[in-house]
């Protein structure tokens, strides 16, 4: 580590030298300021190792992957790495990829006794378990034994008049009345109802359906009935689909007899799955999906039954150049982000900006079994107005499958397949990066999708496989004619990963072939220059992934073509918007609260490599330069710039209480963007 006063090096951001420090220095200063501060945590801090006199202050992320015959020790918060036949101090290199078989705290081990829901909703005589519940039931034992309240005002009885986690929310002190009933604020209810907050939730009856394979896909099972056959090969995607967008060529318009969705009819006496009708636009979250059951007898009636007027639609297929078109040309786009791209920090990129906004890249076996954990990133705010969801699968069958079951089942304005992920666990299975050298089955995949959607089909990539063997020059003109409507494309290969800069030049490249089918450039986007020279390229528009994480108000600053110089306290601000939606997400009793500090923590290990534009030499940051160590202008804007785990804990405690014993946090992704 260089000294306090000595510039800094190659790779290193330019530091302002009056604010420059040594890591001992650093720590020192927020322990003291801690102590100072908490005076309550005195006797943690005694018995806490003083993190200035090892290595052990660096974060997990910057230590090497542990090996078979390592172990962890706990002293106080921090983890200790010891090996077992060495224990003498070693020297730690930087790691690469993800940190796997990190540990990871299980919701039930928050609450060693919980409450039954038929007693949180106050209505215990319909206990659904009956005398086999294994739940409490009683309200008074139960609060005897609940944690502390976290705080005085309840984000979600404040904003919707009613805290459906009743006296389980760990602000429960605001809306508890006598004998502990829920209190509801009527006036408020009555603005929120009937209004949709979040959309694309997964309604048991579907997930039991799914689970015991009763649902039926006839447009998948038309498409891959014709892939099948060796002499239509070449015509598949031409009867399943146009080849180009906007294409003369002329589709499937034809419509199956007596069957306006193109149901399948079994033959009497043999079972017939239930098939899938289209959700209604703008359902609430919770509520059923409407659907139709095929028909399993000759017998009964063989219309299909309906709700609300008959229109072309229900009865002819779109063609290609009459589906809805993607125009998002020059817009700022949020990418699918896995672990930290979740649903109340697309709120906040909302809030600074961001145009268009995707989910997280979603497995599709795991939706077409109905994982509800799966079907979770596939939510929708209703302030999202423009909104893809980004599926990940190696097959054609199966992403076909997925893709009738979306189109028919939640609303979106895009399915994105990703061509792009790099991990071994997608690429080893074939699908991400893999399919840019598996052509036959990307273009059945390309193909099947978009003849069963009724929206717009789009393909994120990189730049190829290997580090200096480029493909996506190849891949795009092929993406267009197979009826693609955008691409988007990522300046790295699957083997530099994050460890060198996005090849822009090859961008431009690409943007070129590409035309004129739109292509969105994505790459070590942190400042509103980097974003103007990237649109210098020819690019139709770009994607901005780890500059969102690292400084979400990149929207602002691009739009208002300005750098922002945001305070420590505006900050702390955004990390509030963020508790407080992540608690309407995913609910504010123990288990909300210890998942919203979960992702905030999963956040946070990107959020510290932010500098504030006030303390460099010269602007913009770069994203793969190295924040060194400094002193921000105040307490806060220095702990925030730590790259120490226990110091992320700090700041979620400072919003959202106490971790629960044994608590324990690595960052899922490791600090390997550095070099």
């Amino acid at each position: 580590m260089e000294a306090a006063g000595a510039g800094p090096g190659a790779g290193v951001a330019p530091i302002r030298a009056r604010y420059r420090t040594s890591k001992e220095q650093f720590h020192a200063y927020l322990k003291a300021e801690r102590k100072s501060r908490n005076q309550e945590d005195n006797q943690d801090d005694d018995g806490e190792e003083d993190s200035t006199s090892s290595d052990q202050a660096e974060p997990p992320a910057k230590q090497m992957k542990l090996d078979d015959g390592d172990h962890v020790k706990k002293h106080g918060s921090q983890e200790e790495v010891v090996k077992e036949e060495d224990k003498k101090p070693q020297e730690w290199k930087r790691a690469r990829g993800q940190n796997k078989s990190r540990p990871c705290m299980k919701p039930n081990h928050y609450e060693k006794d919980r409450l039954c829901p038929s007693v949180i909703q106050e209505c215990a005589e319909k206990c659904y378990f009956g005398s086999r519940c294994r739940f409490l039931h009683d309200v008074g034992e139960y609060m005897a034994m609940k944690p502390s309240d976290l705080g005085d005002s309840c984000v979600l009885f404040k904003t919707f008049g009613k805290c459906i986690y009743g006296v389980t929310c760990r602000f429960a002190k605001t809306h508890l009345g006598e004998d502990y009933r829920n209190i509801i604020n009527e006036d408020l209810v009555k603005q929120w109802e009937g209004k949709p907050l979040v959309k694309n939730s997964l309604s048991k009856e579907l997930q039991q359906r799914l689970r015991k394979k009763k649902v039926c896909f006839d447009k998948s099972s038309e498409y891959l009935s014709h892939m099948g056959k060796p002499s239509n090969a070449e015509n598949v995607g031409n009867k399943a689909a146009d080849n180009s967008v906007g294409g003369k060529g002329v589709t499937n318009c034809t419509a199956s007899k007596g069957n306006s969705e193109g149901m399948n009819v079994k033959s009497p006496g043999e079972e017939a799955p239930e098939c899938l009708a289209m959700s209604e636009k703008g359902e609430a979250p919770g509520s059923t999906v409407l659907q139709s059951p095929c028909l399993a007898d000759d017998s009964k009636d063989s219309t299909l039954k309906t709700i609300g007027p008959v229109t072309d639609e229900d009865v002819i297929k779109l063609r290609l150049c009459e589906k809805k078109r993607l125009d998002i040309r020059g817009k700022l786009y949020l990418a699918p982000l896995t672990t930290c791209g979740n649903l109340p920090f697309r709120r906040i990129c909302k809030r600074f900006g961001a145009d268009v906004t995707c989910g997280e890249m979603a497995v599709c076996t795991n939706l077409l079994q109905g994982q509800s954990s799966e079907w979770a990133l596939l939510k929708r705010h209703y302030t999202e107005d423009l909104f893809g969801v980004q599926l990940e699968g190696a097959f054609p069958d199966t992403m076909t499958r997925c893709a009738e079951l979306l189109n028919q089942t939640i609303e979106m304005d895009f399915v994105d397949i990703n061509v792009g992920c790099p991990i071994d666990l997608v690429y080893k299975k074939g699908g991400g990066c893999a399919l840019m050298n598996r052509s036959n089955k990307f273009e059945q995949i390309v193909r099947g999708m978009n003849s069963v959607l009724d929206v717009p089909l789009t393909v994120k990539i990189r730049t190829g496989v290997q580090e200096k063997v480029n493909l996506a020059h190849k891949v795009i003109p092929n993406l267009r004619k197979w009826g693609a409507s955008m691409v988007t494309l990522h300046g790295r290969s699957r083997e530099q990963r994050y460890t060198k800069v996005a090849d822009w030049e090859y961008i431009a490249e690409c943007a070129k072939l590409a035309s004129p089918m739109p292509l969105f450039g994505n790459g070590d986007i942190l400042s509103y220059e980097d974003a103007n020279r990237a649109m210098q390229t020819g690019v139709s528009g770009i994607m901005i992934a780890r500059g969102a994480l690292i400084k979400p108000w990149i929207f602002t600053e691009v739009k208002e073509q300005r750098h922002w110089d945001i305070s420590s306290n505006e900050r702390f601000d955004i990390l509030k918007d963020f508790t407080n939606y992540g608690l309407e997400h995913w609910g504010s009793d123990t288990q909300g609260v210890e998942k919203t500090r979960k992702f905030m923590l999963e956040w946070l290990s990107f959020l510290c490599r932010y500098i504030p534009a006030g303390l460099l030499d010269y602007l913009p940051q770069k994203i793969n330069e190295r924040p060194p160590y400094y002193m921000g202008r105040d307490y806060l804007e220095t702990l925030m710039a730590s790259q120490n785990v226990d110091d992320w804990i700090k700041i979620s405690e400072m919003l959202l209480g106490p971790v629960p014993t044994n608590f324990t946090f690595l960052p899922k992704h490791k600090a390997n963007s550095y070099r």
